[in-house]
Order: structure tokens, then sequence, then C-alpha cells
């Protein structure tokens, strides 16, 4: 772009979106009026924040649907109740079944299906007006979520077979033998125990982080290019606003991937939990 043109596009009074625009205060405060503490030299807000409360309401709104599509079921489903039904049948049998097992996939369905419809849920509250606000693009809500499929198939393997057999299965390639041990197990370690959990949240982390700061660019740069500035520089407004929506139905897509994408490895993790050789 030429210095002619830049000129033309004052910035001074636009503040681009960053990091700082997803550490919400607590409800009720602002980012001035806000008691906070130190922790591990950073300062953190004290009290509820919204993604707090999302999280509640996504636990309401899944209860809400699952029990009024299966309180009049019937042998000819009604529209609630057949889509109630393909959605839970879409877990319990593309995730749960298909990867886990028919002999073991039935104990973890509800785990799977609570954990794929939170999520869902939780991506798609950065699409409703009023709340705005994908809950997963918090790090700290997906590592919790993460952690607790890390906690749940690694219990798993532990109970069938054993502390000692279990870390062996996760750390001892099977067929392995010799020196090259040595260099293979702290691998094997470090990527099926250590690793998983990390890359597991930082899929979901990072993709609804990255999806929403596109949003708040486009929306807060469309409206200060057609509201703050004259010339053929509005032009650019409309543009941005046209990148909004068109970001908008990218994002739909990519926040029910990735709702599926983490169930879909915690089915792989616990099915490999319980395989007897890797």
């Amino acid at each position: 772009m030429s210095a002619l043109a830049m000129s033309a596009i004052p910035t001074e009074g636009f503040t681009p979106p960053g990091p700082g625009d997803f550490n919400l205060p607590p409800v009720g405060y602002t980012s001035e009026t806000a008691p906070t503490f130190e922790f591990l030299g950073q300062t953190m807000y004290l009290g509820v924040t919204k993604p707090m409360l999302q999280l509640a309401l996504s636990v309401v709104v899944i209860f809400a649907f699952f029990y009024y599509a299966s309180r009049k079921r019937a042998m000819v489903p009604g529209k609630l109740q057949f889509v109630g039904e393909s959605a839970y049948g879409f877990v319990r049998n593309g995730l749960g079944r298909d990867i886990i097992g028919s002999h073991d996939f039935m104990r973890f369905v509800p785990y799977l299906v609570a954990l794929f419809f939170f999520i869902l849920v939780n991506n798609y509250f950065g699409l409703i007006p009023g709340l705005q606000f994908p809950t997963f693009s918090r790090a700290g809500m997906a590592y919790a979520l993460a952690a607790l499929s890390w906690v749940v198939y690694n219990a798993v393997g532990i109970r069938k077979h054993g502390f000692a057999g279990y870390f062996k299965l996760q750390t001892v390639p099977g067929g392995v033998k010799g020196p090259v041990l040595a260099l293979l197990v702290p691998l094997e370690f470090f990527s099926n125990i250590l690793v998983r959990p990390v890359t597991l949240a930082l899929r979901l982390f990072a993709n609804m982080f990255a999806g929403h700061m596109l949003l708040i660019l486009f929306a807060l740069g469309g409206e200060y290019l057609l509201l703050h500035t004259s010339g053929f520089t509005p032009v650019a407004g409309v543009l941005s606003f046209v990148m909004f929506m068109m970001v908008c139905v990218l994002e739909m897509l990519v926040m029910a991937l990735q709702a599926y994408v983490f169930v879909l490895l915690t089915s792989m993790y616990i099915s490999g939990a319980l395989a007897d050789e890797h």
C-alpha cells in the first residue's frame, strides 16, 4: 500500500484487538474496578466471569434439550425426539462404538456425549448475539477439559492392565528390543503420557482464540472504517463486514469440527488404553 493511501487512513483512534480482549473482568466489574490477586507473577481477576457463567448455561441448555427430546418418547418419533436421537446416535455410534469397539464402548458413551455437546454449545456461544464469546478461547477452560479426559483414559488403562502393565504398554513399542529402547521409551512416554493432553487442549483453544480474534478484527475494523474515515476507506469497511460474515460461516464449521476432533481423540486414547498391545 502506498504512503498516500496509508496517510488517508487515520489509525490513532483505532485500538486493534489483542489477547487482552479475552481476559474478561468479573461480571459486574470493569477491568479497573475488579478485585485482583497475584499468581505466578500475573495479575488475575477475582470473581465470577462471563466464561464461567457460560459453562453453567451450557449445562442447562444441554440438559433441557435432551430432557424435552426424550420426555415423550414414541415408536414414531416427533421432530425434537428425532433430532435428539440422531445427535445421541452420532456420538454413540460414530465416536464411541466405531472407535472404542462394541465390547467396551457403552460405559463411555455418557461421558463422550456430554463432552461433545458441552464443547459444541460453548463453542457456538461465540456466534450468539449477546454472548459472542467462545468459552474455550480461554486456555484454562480448554486445559481443564483435556485434563479430565487425560484422567479418564489413563485410569481406564491402569484399571485394566495395572499400573506397571499400563505404562509398559504405553512406553514400550511392541516387538522392539535392544538398545534402541533407551531412545524410544522416553519418547513414547513423552508422547503418550505427557503431550497428549497439551495438544488436545491447545488444538481447541488455539482455533477458538484465532477465530474469535478474526471476528473481532473484521467487526471493529469495519465499524471504524465506516464511521470514522472518509474518502474511499469506507469501502474497505464494507468489505471488512463482508469478510466478517464469511468468517462467521467458516467458524460455524470450525466450531463443530473442533468438538468432533476433541471427542474423537479422546475415544482413540480410551481405545488405546484398553488395547492389549500397541
